[in-house]
């Protein structure tokens, strides 16, 4: 009957869950191969899959606990079983097992919840079931155990005592056991009866079970006649049990895979005012511990990898987990053309998930960008928000983080390095000494690697065995013929060093006189930040990787990372680094950050894997706030033209985030420069330089209206800014076409100054959702940048280099005319020229070169005189950044 109850409950769950497999698995510390058919049969007649670890029978507690472990973080495996001798079933070894995966019940965890009466969140020892099975009816009557083990007894006397028994225990050598065995009606043993304690000391007629011999002893009567238990086999029964027990694990197992609501403890803030620095506020608040954050929000122990105590990687498997779940509501922060200090896009983000999580009780996830050194030591300083709206701890978000940056760095000067490589051995030696070394012998046979016969097979020559190839397939295989002239792909560097952006490679004697011009980019600029960002999946990292495009060959064909076989080892590097990082706001919400493209000359924005987990983790009623760089026109239009391509998600609601000093400073106000204190202008009320500039704020929001989405302006208001200001702003950009427009607070209040932002957006998501893309890919690649020139930015028309026009006809008839364009454009201006304010018109944009990213999938034409590496100021941040060489602590940072 246990049998059949249990087969037919699993046969269920696998027809909800056809994926299912569920798995078993049984440590085995002795050589009773009873046991372990008895296991074996019964799991494959319910449906289980069984794992036996047999171990030595002189294994040590350590020893079994080390596999215990093991096994606890095997996500394969849903339940997990002790058969181990009485002498090795300690505490240690019990309370070992994961209480999620204890089978057998007998960790603290579960005793605990048993002896407190929780039985829907524990699960009765498999040996107490049987024997509760053959005892029947208890109730009133007296039960005895004796030399019961601690961990079972204590399981066996509470259910007993539930169900109406008056239960006693004691051990073979107790002075009363006598006088006990006179009086129980029912007696329990499971360590061996001595010989001497004679069977006529047993009340007539009671019950006796023997589970002397674990799981598969029998039930004995000592003699007794009328013994119900007589010829029952317990061990049988037990182990029956025992799957029942794993059926009802992977019932529970499966309830925890759901989606459930969070349970979010926030953190309390308390704004001081003055506004401290954002380090002193960020060190001033203790973070929750990340795993004690990632069960929260509903994270599952195996799906996060911790890095020290405030950073975790959350692993991709979660995305099949919830896949049935549905998303979350989408929010995008753009933001207008901002002064060089920034308006402040990553704090109103912050700000609003504060808001919406820690005040209006809903569910809600920032996704934003690491950070990169170049900006955080140049010019802007760190990009975790700011004031009583940020990532905390901030100088751990601003350096290093998990280490994605460099991951990149690595996997991308690897592909440099190989390329010069391999043109400096196609020069300096023959097809026959090339092929040699490409495909030496190994333990006496010549063979070739995975990567060498895709390369093979896309030559059109279908051989595996490389003594058949002809000299002419050789030739082809082994010659790359690599243009110099024509390669694209750069070294770089996360620093802003001016003095790398041209330099001359191969100059040592060694490299045999091929000297050649390059250049380095500065890291977040490289076309593996980009694929980091728009993948969906490890496999599709590898395929974007591969097609990733880095020279011509002499005929004017591409070459390929594929080409030069080192896919493979990019994927390495990278394969940690695409798990997205999980950290916290202030007020403990959850933050996912991950990669970090520049919005100017990348298309900045964060990943689309980060995006994807966070809309399953907020659930159908929760909001995901992700950040697009710089203005409207260049990184919300790159988000909806690329990056919602890739992903295929809807945004629900764009955030334009605008400050009455910007407004200013389109409106005709003085230069704004970095280091330098603000001129009266922008200290002081002037209603009629910030009516001048919404000029600005309305050619954003007609940007937004173009993709047929809500739009909401965030007013970022500064202690400087008068209440006519801000009243002012408010009423030109609902008259504008916003749904509406709100000042906030959340620099200097937390949470609480976004509440009405948060408010604002919630309503807005409920709004007809007219969500378009700005062009067809169908159009020839100058038709796309002349629509995103003339619609966007408001130019009257292009004008393409011989450069690039030449690029432009080689990428189009190389067949990558079909992607979007991703434009390389200065963020100070709608135009190429930082210095033009406001709306600027009329103007015919520059195109001076044209690149392609292949892999991320994007055209990327450069306007003007944009570079891709920046450089550093004058005084950069780090003359303020130090560190403290006894306590160890950042200073500095901003």
């Amino acid at each position: 009957k246990v049998t059949e109850n249990a087969k037919n409950s699993l046969a269920s769950l696998k027809r909800e869950n056809p994926r299912l497999e569920p798995t078993l698995a049984i440590i085995q510390a002795h050589n009773d191969q009873l046991i372990q058919e008895a296991n074996k049969n019964f799991a494959k007649e319910i449906g289980l899959r069984v794992i036996h670890i047999r171990l030595p029978e002189g294994s040590t507690k350590d020893e079994i606990v080390s596999e215990i472990l093991r096994l606890n973080e095997d996500p394969n495996v849903q339940g997990l079983a002790l058969d181990l001798p009485e002498s090795l079933c300690s505490s240690k070894v019990l309370n070992a097992v994961k209480p999620e995966k204890d089978v057998d019940g007998l960790s603290s965890v579960n005793l605990g919840r048993l002896v407190h009466g929780d039985v829907y969140d524990c699960l009765v020892p498999p040996t107490v079931c049987a024997v509760m099975e053959l005892l029947g009816d208890i109730g009133g009557k007296k039960v005895l155990l004796v030399g019961v083990r601690e961990a079972e007894g204590a399981a066996l006397q509470s259910v007993l005592q539930r169900e109406g028994a008056a239960v006693l225990s004691c051990h073979w050598r107790a002075p009363q056991l006598q006088s006990e065995l006179s009086h129980a009606d029912a007696v329990v043993f499971s360590s061996t009866k001595p010989d001497d304690v004679p069977v006529s000391w047993v009340k007539p007629g009671a019950t006796i079970i023997n589970c002397a011999h674990g799981l598969l002893s029998v039930a004995d009567n000592c003699g007794q006649q009328n013994n119900p238990a007589a010829g029952t086999t317990v061990g049988s029964l037990a182990v029956a049990m025992r799957m029942q027990n794993m059926v009802k694990n992977m019932e529970r197992w499966i309830q925890s895979q759901q989606y459930r609501k969070w349970d979010l403890q926030c953190l309390k803030l308390q704004p001081l005012s003055p506004v401290p620095s954002d380090i002193e506020i960020s060190r001033a608040q203790s973070p929750k511990a990340v795993d004690v954050l990632a069960k929260e929000i509903g994270l599952l122990t195996d799906e996060i990898e911790i890095y020290g105590q405030t950073k975790a990687k959350v692993r991709l498997s979660l995305l099949e987990r919830l896949k049935d779940q549905p998303d979350g509501k989408y929010v995008l922060v753009a933001g207008i053309t901002p002064t060089p200090l920034g308006e402040g896009k990553s704090t109103v983000t912050i700000g609003l998930v504060q808001a919406l999580t820690a005040h209006l009780n809903i569910n809600s996830f920032a996704c934003l960008r690491q950070p990169s050194q170049g900006p955080t030591f140049g010019v802007k300083g760190g990009a975790a928000g700011g004031g009583y709206a940020q990532v905390i701890p901030m100088e751990e978000f601003n350096l290093h983080l998990t280490g994605d940056i460099h991951a990149i760095t690595a996997a991308n000067n690897l592909l440099a390095a190989a390329i010069d490589a391999r043109i400096l051995h196609e020069n300096t030696q023959s097809d026959k000494s090339l092929y040699k070394r490409l495909v030496p012998v190994v333990n006496g046979v010549r063979g070739f690697s995975a990567i060498q016969l895709a390369r093979l097979r896309r030559l059109g020559i279908n051989k595996t065995d490389p003594e058949t190839l002809t000299e002419e397939e050789i030739s082809r295989f082994v010659r790359l013929d690599i243009d110099p002239s024509t390669i694209t792909w750069q070294r770089v560097v996360d620093t802003n060093d001016r003095f790398l952006r041209k330099i001359t490679v191969g100059q040592a004697n060694t490299e045999k006189g091929f000297v050649r011009q390059a250049q380095f980019d500065i890291a977040v600029a490289s076309e593996i930040m980009a694929i980091l960002a728009l993948t969906t999946s490890l496999q599709d990292m590898k395929e974007r990787l591969g097609k990733m495009v880095v020279a011509n060959d002499q005929k004017g064909e591409p070459v390929t990372a594929e080409d030069l076989g080192v896919t493979g080892a990019l994927a390495v590097l990278m394969k940690d680094a695409i798990k997205p990082t999980l950290m916290q706001t202030l007020e403990g919400t959850p933050v996912f950050v991950h990669a970090g493209p520049f919005a100017n000359i990348a298309h900045g924005n964060s990943s689309v894997l980060a995006d994807k987990i966070a809309l399953k983790l907020v659930g159908e009623k929760g909001f995901v706030v992700t950040e697009a760089g710089f203005g409207a026109d260049i990184g919300m239009e790159k988000f909806f033209n690329i990056k919602c391509r890739a992903s295929g998600l809807v945004p629900s609601v764009v955030v334009l985030v605008a400050t009455v000093r910007a407004l200013k400073m389109h409106g005709g106000g003085p230069n704004v420069t970095a280091g330098a204190p603000l001129k009266k202008e922008y200290t002081e009320e002037n209603l009629q330089l910030v009516a001048d500039g919404c000029c600005n704020l309305q050619k954003q929001i007609q940007i937004t209206q173009l993709f047929g989405v809500p739009v909401v302006v965030a007013l970022n208001v500064f202690k400087t800014d008068s209440p006519a200001e801000v009243d002012l702003v408010c009423k030109i950009a609902k008259e504008s076409g916003a749904f509406d427009a709100v000042p906030c607070n959340h620099w200097s209040a937390g949470g609480r100054g976004a509440v009405k932002l948060a408010q604002a957006v919630e309503k807005a998501s409920s709004q007809k959702n007219t969500f378009k893309y700005l062009y067809s890919l169908e159009l020839p690649i100058v038709e796309k940048i002349r629509i995103i020139a003339q619609k966007v930015y408001g130019a009257q028309d292009i004008e393409l280099s011989p450069v690039a026009q030449s690029q432009v006809d080689r990428y189009s008839r190389q067949g990558f005319g079909n992607l979007p364009i991703c434009m390389a454009k200065t963020h100070l201006s709608l135009s190429h020229q930082p210095e033009r304010k406001g709306v600027p018109t009329g103007f015919i944009l520059p195109i001076s070169d044209v690149r392609a990213s292949i892999g991320a999938g994007f055209i990327y034409p450069l306007v003007g005189t944009m570079s891709t590496m920046p450089g550093l100021p004058t005084r950069p941040c780090f003359y303020d950044i130090d560190l403290d060489p006894i306590t160890e602590q950042v200073k500095g940072l901003f």
